[in-house]
């Protein structure tokens, strides 16, 4: 952790972990717009929980490229991804696991949801979330 206190969960402190430089293939970007233009339905009822800092005044960003990757969200002051995974990621578990492994190299974190937990148990999802980030950045 880098020390500074960004948030507050449940009375918790959360401490940042700022992760400085990390690649990204500026290829990407008109993909990456594209696939924020596009509205992933999961991917946006998740984005009205987060953005503009309603999550515990977190930033949140969508579509950040990392590397020769684009993640759904990323949360820079954490050094968190967050996954919604659909369908296809169940026919890609090779590639997950590559691109985790590429991440979780770099210092990030990546935390997965599934896509109909997102649009049929919101409420627990997002306090799981909460649990995992008190449990993973919270001293």
């Amino acid at each position: 952790m880098n020390g500074d206190v960004i948030a507050h969960i449940n009375g918790k402190p959360i401490y940042s972990n700022y992760v400085y430089n990390l690649p990204a293939n500026h290829d990407l970007k008109d993909w990456s717009k594209k696939l924020r233009k596009a509205g992933n339905y999961p991917e946006v009822v998740f984005w009205k929980q987060v953005n503009r800092k309603q999550f515990y005044k977190i930033d949140f960003d969508r579509q950040r490229i990392i590397g020769n990757y684009i993640v759904d969200f990323y949360i820079k002051s954490l050094g968190l991804i967050i996954e919604i995974d659909g369908t296809i990621h169940n026919e890609k578990e090779d590639y997950d696991k590559k691109r985790d492994e590429f991440l979780i190299s770099l210092g990030l974190k990546v935390y997965r949801i599934p896509y109909l937990r997102v649009l049929h148990d919101l409420d627990n999802v997002m306090t799981e979330l909460e649990k995992f980030i008190i449990d993973s950045y919270s001293v």
